[in-house]
């Protein structure tokens, strides 16, 4: 996400802004043979002055799912009177349905609690550009309640070069941009934590030094829902496909993530597997409604069995200079420091 300083401006505003409205969504958990869970529903942009992200928050939506599938929103000032889509459906991650999974390309954590049938969806940041968030598979090693901030020697170097000095440690509290519970990932050296946040932004966006971030009330329900050693699974998946147990057949686009500054999501090549492949070319799917998908990128399921009408979700093309491509990119450099930052 390349961000210019106004809208830095502007994510720093929201805090005062936007309430803390959100929270996660509880679904019930469908049979290993199905994956679409949710409804989509719409909105109608009331006449507040609020951002975008005021609405995010309220639908407990991440911001870039919401810019997907609404190509061409004004994330400062959407225009009063505008229906806006609520992307509440999706299709499950193909992973295992144990403890965590994070889908890194859709900026969602899905959470499968042990012993209920259902899971719990929640929006995440992520790693901005230059911090990548990795995918793997490890496990929760340690749970902080209060946790202090140690800027490690990279994060520091990055600021330095903005001319901010972060402080040695920040100490646990109301300005500590961990959050008030975090959850360290054994993975490689501990680095990377599941933690919260002290701003009311940068939820669905790729705004961390590597770490995945919560809103703080979304972060207190996992943390106290999670216990040491739950499985923690880690993603990049931006095309997740379906057949369901009716025959209808789904497929699920999101941006890539890009790699550099020059990288564009909306028109970067997508990764399609050998298994994907073989739906595409499948005689029961629409090769036309696959690839209007795949060039929208809406984020949404959509229904591409042969002869479905092409929905305004699939066929709707994205605006190339729209916030989603350009917002995508990289992680916020000039927003104040590490409100948008993690260990």
């Amino acid at each position: 996400m390349k961000v210019s300083f106004p809208f830095a401006l502007w994510l720093s505003g929201v805090a005062l802004l936007a309430p803390l409205l959100a929270g996660a969504t509880e679904y019930p958990l469908p049979a290993e043979n199905s994956r679409l869970i949710g409804e989509n529903s719409t909105t109608v942009v009331p006449a507040d002055n609020r951002p975008l992200e005021d609405i995010a928050a309220r639908y407990k939506i991440g911001l870039l799912n919401m810019l997907e599938a609404n190509p061409g929103t004004d994330p400062w000032l959407p225009q009063a009177g505008t229906q806006l889509i609520i992307p509440q459906q999706m299709l499950l991650p193909d992973t295992k349905r144990e403890g965590i999974v994070v889908n890194l390309a859709e900026l969602r954590l899905y959470y499968y609690p042990k012993g209920k049938n259902s899971v719990i969806v929640y929006p995440v940041g992520i790693g901005q550009l230059g911090a990548m968030t990795p995918a793997m598979v490890t496990s929760i090693s340690q749970k902080i309640p209060n946790p202090t901030w140690t800027p490690t020697e990279n994060i520091r170097k990055r600021y330095a070069k903005e001319g901010v000095t972060l402080p040695p440690m920040v100490p646990a509290g109301p300005d500590n941009p961990m959050g008030l519970f975090a959850m360290r990932l054994a993975y490689g050296s501990g680095h990377y934590l599941i933690h919260g946040t002290n701003a009311d932004f940068g939820i669905g966006m790729r705004v961390s030094s590597g770490c995945i971030r919560l809103r703080p009330d979304d972060i207190e329900a996992l943390f106290n829902s999670v216990p040491k050693g739950t499985r923690v699974q880690i993603v990049n998946q931006p095309v997740k496909y379906a057949i369901e147990p009716d025959g209808k057949r789904y497929i699920e686009v999101h941006q890539p993530l890009s790699r550099n500054e020059k990288d564009d999501p909306q028109t970067m090549p997508l990764p399609l597997n050998g298994a994907l492949k073989r739906f595409i070319k499948n005689k029961q799917s629409d090769s036309a409604l696959i690839e209007a998908a795949l060039k929208r990128r809406s984020g949404m399921p959509i229904l591409v069995n042969l002869g479905e009408p092409v929905s305004e979700a699939a066929g709707k093309p994205s605006q190339h200079d729209a916030a989603p491509s350009t917002m995508q990119k990289a992680g916020v450099t000039q927003a104040q420091p590490e409100k948008a930052g993690e260990s």
